[in-house]
């Protein structure tokens, strides 16, 4: 009898490549100290995109990583780009 008709050897299984199993999560890091930013601007509002999901709603610092005082800077600095229409309120695919 060969090794695979009496089951000791089943659980060995060989593969062409090895599988990769990505759970998605990555290091969260604040992008302010990272790179140095002070100010937040409301008109850079392909910067602002990062912090918004597609459906238009602000993203929370634990998805994004941003401290607890840049996240109030970029909060208000959305909601005055939605003020002045540079960022829609709500939006079926925004990135």
């Amino acid at each position: 009898m060969s090794e695979l008709e009496t089951g000791s050897n089943q659980s060995e299984i060989r593969y062409l490549q090895p599988l990769s199993i990505d759970t998605g999560k990555r290091e969260k890091y604040d992008r302010f100290k990272r790179y140095g930013l002070k100010y937040v601007d409301y008109k850079d509002t392909n910067f602002l995109t990062q912090f918004v999901n597609e459906q238009g709603k602000i993203l929370p610092r634990r998805i994004t990583g941003t401290s607890l005082k840049y996240q109030r800077k970029v909060s208000t600095a959305i909601k005055r780009a939605r003020h002045l229409a540079l960022m829609p309120y709500v939006t079926d695919n925004l990135k």
